[in-house]
């Protein structure tokens, strides 16, 4: 996957089990926030932080939503728990996962990783974590976003 590809479409369930589809959201951009799972250390600091910088995101008229192979369940607990703003998808078959090339080391996991989608469909910016100890920045996601504008 590299940087002017076509983002592949693909469509999973939220939180409440309404189908979310990329498609449905061409001419805005897109940011697919991948992470390995719900309620563990990092990714809870990473999503509560992404709460707690939402206006700055939302102000950037992005799109924005978080993606694991967690199930519907699970993210249902993990927003209410943490009163997560961002929609949350579950990608359970790893198959956006695979797509997108952010499978984790962990099997059956994704890699901490941030895609962002241009208003055309394409791949504007494609970072995958190597180390999934540390979580993206919220200024360098919110700078790729203005980038891709």
């Amino acid at each position: 996957m590299k940087i002017g590809d076509e983002a592949p479409d693909f469509t999973l369930n939220d939180l409440d089990g309404d189908s979310w589809s990329l498609r449905e959201h061409k001419g805005k951009t897109v940011v697919l926030l991948f992470y390995p799972g719900d309620d563990t250390p990092v990714c809870t600091k990473q999503l509560c932080s992404v709460r707690d910088n939402w206006s700055q995101y939302q102000a950037t008229g992005a799109e924005v939503v978080g993606i694991s192979t967690d199930s519907v369940g699970s993210h249902k607990s993990f927003a209410d728990k943490y009163s997560l703003t961002l929609k949350l998808l579950s990608d359970e078959n790893a198959e956006v996962v695979n797509e997108y090339e952010v499978k984790s080391w962990i099997p059956g996991r994704s890699a901490r990783a941030v895609v962002v989608i241009d208003k055309n469909g394409k791949i504007a910016y494609h970072k995958v974590q190597s180390l999934s100890l540390f979580r993206p920045d919220d200024n360098e996601i919110l700078k790729a976003i203005e980038l891709a504008g």
